[in-house]
Order: C-alpha cells, then sequence, then structure tokens
C-alpha cells in the first residue's frame, strides 16, 4: 500500500480503477452487446469507444497533472470551468449513478446466488433482498474501518477476479470458430437490430457502462502517494480492462451466434463457458462474477462516499457530508449513500426494473459529468491555461480534449430522449442540497444563467413524471 498512513500508492489506484470498472458489466457483455448488435457494428462500437474513451482517461490524466489543487476528479473540474452549479451537479449525478449501479449489483449477484439457491431466483426476492441488506450493511461497516483498509481488500478482490476472465479468453480463443463469427456479420438476418448505425447507437450505453470507473484514481486524488500516479493508473486500468472486454465480446461472437447469445440468461459468460466446457465453466464465471461483484460494491461504496465529501469539503454540498470519523471516513456521506441503496434494494421488489434497465439508468446519470470533465479539458487547452511555453502540448491536448468532447456528446445522443428526461428527474431534487449549501455560506442561491439551466432541468423532470404516470416512459 504505502508508508505513508492514508495515502494510496500506484497498484491501489490502479485497482481502484480496474476494481471499480470490472464489477458485473463484462460477465453480462455477450449478451448485452448481441442483444443491440452482430458482429460488424460490435467492432465499429469498440473502435468509437476505445478512441473516446481513451481520449476521456488522457484528459483525466492531463487534467490530475495540470490542476493538481482539484481534488475530487469529475465533480472539480465541472465546478472549476463551469460553475457551482454544474460542479454541484456533477457530483450529484455521479454519485446517483455510483450507488444506482451498486443496486444493480446486488440485483446481479442475487441472481447469481439464484443459480446455486433458487430461493434469490432473479435476484429480486423477498430472500434475495434480506440478503443484499445484510450484506449491504456489512460493506458500509467494513468501509467506516478506514479507507486504506478496505482498498486493500479491493485489492485483492481485483486479482481474484481478474483470473475466471483470463481462463475465459485462454479457452475461448481455442474455441472459436471463424465461420460462426463470419455467418451474418452485419445483423442481416435479424431486421429487429436495423441499421448499422442504429446497432452502434444502441450498444452505446453498455458500452460506457461497463468502463465508468475509469475516473476512480481521480476521485481519490487528494488520498493518493504520489500525484503523478492518478493519471498512470487511470491509463493502465483502462488499457487493462479494455483489452479484456474486447476479447471477451468478440471470442463469444465466434463461438456462439448473435441470435444464440441474445437469447442467453446473464451472466452470459457462464452459459458461453458453459458451452464449450460443460457445466463446470459455468460454475466458474459464476464463483468469479461473485468475487467480481463484491469488489465493485466495496469500489463503489468508496466512490459514492468520496464524491459527496469532496464537494461537501469546499461548500458545494451542504457541511454535515464533510464530517469524519476517526478513521478519516466520510460517515455521514456513507450512511446517506448506503441508506438510498437500501430503498432502492426494497423498491425492487415492487417493480419491473430488471439489472439492464438499471444501469442504463445509471449510465446516463454519469454522461453530464463525463460531458463537463472532456469540456473542462478542451478549455484549459483553448485558453492556453497551465500550457506556458508549452506549445506542442497544447495543440495535442486540444486535439484529445475535442475528440473526448465530442465523443460525450455522441453519448448523450446514443443515450436518447428516454435517459436524458429521467435522468433530470433525478437531478431535479438536488437543489435542495445545492440551496442548503450556498446558504450556509451566506451566497446567493442561483447566477441567472444557473436559473436558465435549472429551469430546462425542471421542465426535463416534469416531462418525465408526467411520462412515469401517462406510461409512455417506463423504467
Amino acid at each position: 500500500m504505502s508508508d505513508t498512513p492514508g495515502k494510496l500508492r500506484l497498484g491501489a489506484l490502479v485497482a481502484l480503477v480496474v476494481g471499480s470498472m470490472i464489477g458485473g458489466g463484462i460477465f453480462s457483455l455477450p449478451q448485452n452487446m448481441a442483444a443491440s448488435a452482430d458482429v460488424g457494428a460490435v467492432l465499429i462500437g469498440w473502435a468509437i469507444t476505445a478512441v473516446g474513451m481513451l481520449t476521456l482517461a488522457f484528459v483525466f490524466q492531463t487534467l490530475a497533472n495540470r490542476k493538481p489543487d482539484l481534488d475530487g476528479g469529475v465533480y472539480a473540474y465541472a465546478k472549476a470551468g463551469f460553475g457551482d452549479y454544474m460542479g454541484f451537479s456533477s457530483a450529484w449525478g455521479y454519485w446517483i449513478s455510483a450507488w444506482l449501479g451498486n443496486v444493480g449489483y446486488f440485483v446481479l449477484l442475487f441472481s447469481t446466488l439464484g443459480y446455486f439457491f433458487p430461493i434469490f431466483g432473479e435476484g429480486n426476492t423477498p430472500a434475495a433482498i434480506i440478503g443484499a441488506s445484510v450484506l449491504l450493511w456489512a460493506v458500509h461497516f467494513l468501509v467506516l474501518r478506514g479507507i486504506k483498509e478496505a482498498a486493500f481488500i479491493n485489492l485483492v478482490t481485483t486479482v481474484a477476479k481478474v483470473v475466471p476472465l483470463i481462463l475465459f479468453i485462454l479457452i475461448a480463443v481455442f474455441a472459436f470458430k471463424l465461420d460462426i463469427f463470419t455467418s451474418d456479420i452485419w445483423g442481416l438476418k435479424n431486421p429487429d437490430l436495423g441499421s448499422v448505425m442504429d446497432q452502434v447507437r444502441n450498444m452505446m450505453l453498455v458500452t460506457v457502462w461497463v468502463f465508468i470507473g475509469i475516473e476512480g484514481a481521480s476521485i481519490f486524488s487528494s488520498r493518493a502517494e504520489k500525484r503523478s500516479d492518478v493519471g498512470k493508473a487511470t491509463v493502465i486500468g483502462f488499457i487493462t480492462v479494455l483489452l479484456l472486454l474486447v476479447l471477451v465480446n468478440v471470442l463469444s461472437l465466434g463461438i456462439m451466434t448473435q441470435p444464440e447469445l441474445a437469447k442467453l440468461q446473464n451472466p452470459s459468460m457462464a452459459a458461453v463457458l458453459e458451452h464449450v466446457v460443460g457445466h463446470w465453466g459455468a460454475v466458474l464465471i459464476s464463483v468469479g462474477l461473485i468475487i467480481s461483484l463484491l469488489g465493485a460494491l466495496l469500489s463503489w461504496v468508496l466512490l459514492c462516499a468520496e464524491i459527496m465529501f469532496s464537494a461537501a469539503k469546499d461548500h458545494t454540498m451542504p457541511a454535515f457530508l464533510k464530517k469524519e470519523n476517526a478513521n478519516h471516513v466520510p460517515v455521514n456521506a456513507l450512511w446517506l449513500t448506503n441508506a438510498m441503496v437500501q430503498v432502492f434494494l426494497v423498491i425492487t421488489l415492487f417493480s419491473a426494473s430488471t439489472y439492464l434497465s438499471l444501469i442504463y439508468l445509471a449510465t446516463s446519470m454519469i454522461l453530464v459529468p463525463y460531458l463537463w470533465s472532456a469540456a473542462y479539458g478542451l478549455l484549459l487547452a483553448v485558453r492556453g491555461e497551465t500550457y506556458e511555453n508549452a506549445l506542442a502540448e497544447r495543440k495535442k491536448d486540444l486535439i484529445i480534449g475535442g475528440i473526448a468532447l465530442i465523443y460525450a456528446v455522441w453519448l448523450l445522443y446514443a443515450g436518447g430522449l428516454k435517459y436524458l428526461l429521467l435522468s433530470a428527474l433525478l437531478y431535479a431534487p438536488g437543489a435542495i442540497f445545492f440551496a442548503k449549501a450556498k446558504r450556509e455560506t451566506g451566497q446567493q442561491v442561483f447566477t441567472n444563467i444557473e436559473k436558465v439551466i435549472f429551469a430546462a432541468v425542471i421542465i426535463g423532470a416534469l416531462v418525465a413524471a408526467y411520462g412515469l404516470y401517462d406510461g409512455f416512459l417506463t423504467l
């Protein structure tokens, strides 16, 4: 870990990035992608994602190095570049995305346990919710023992969950059949998939979901032993996870056809390996997924609390969220986060929300924080701020920031109007926290431009609320 009390070394930071990104998404990837696209569109989609997410990783790396005074990552960059309300919205959206993702993880975890214990069903039976609740509060009290201790456990689980993924890839390489892979490259035999452009657009939210966590190291920048390690951890983590994701997805398309993959139950990686080696393959992947989800839950509980704590320290969130215990853990932020997870776990008993619908909503909530981070990276390069006597670096970062911003806007388009409206419904109540924080410092709540932005959020929220009531929008 680190010789400095409470500080995290490069290995722990990389594990936080990889541990945050590799949760449940990769284990469900074969079915999730095949449901929207065939081989050709999948390859195009991964190419777009690789370029877009790599530029975003470089933006986080550049901002970590050029703005070392900004702790808290996505939240701090939005605030520095575009004002208090945008900073608040990034923190709020990121926080909601993180704990909504945790609810999805709990559903998938107990759905996977249902493979061994039918009482857990699809992860939303009464027994599953009770089990998830017990596990939630066990993780909660583990984190209360200290960030460094929890990060070490995350490092161990990250190593443990990568092993079955590598084994899957090695077996899949030998089981791969080119004739299956090339049987219907553009999905022409399945008109329901739509055009290649439609296929690429429809798979985008899944690709973003499996990369959420790329900013994990920047969130913990204030706890890094070396500031330069934050950027390194982001890029190392991204490249590692990209290789694993693409190999799992592409190799699966050479083992089973797109229609076959699309019909699989999740975790679909288990069914793919079972197709090759028999029952023990499904058991191996299920056990790997359980370890993976436990580690990812830990990462995201840490990230949830840290983003609220960072925002509270500079008065963007209310002051009660910056309270720490003797182990330097932001206790109130942690209690609020896990209370929301508990509420939504209970809601899953009475709603039709599935793992996929939860992750789509969680993904849509993080698009705005990513957009503002990319925009701030570009803004620094345009202004030339921190680029004195570094013209070549400025030109490079102008290109990288521009591509990252275009990618972030494309993601909003790909997500579609439904998730934009549902996001507005979740963003709107945050104004209560924002107003409280502003009053604590005796400041005016909104500037004139922020009033216009907030009015647009309220209109979107009202349309979404009516849509849910009328039935033309569903969760």
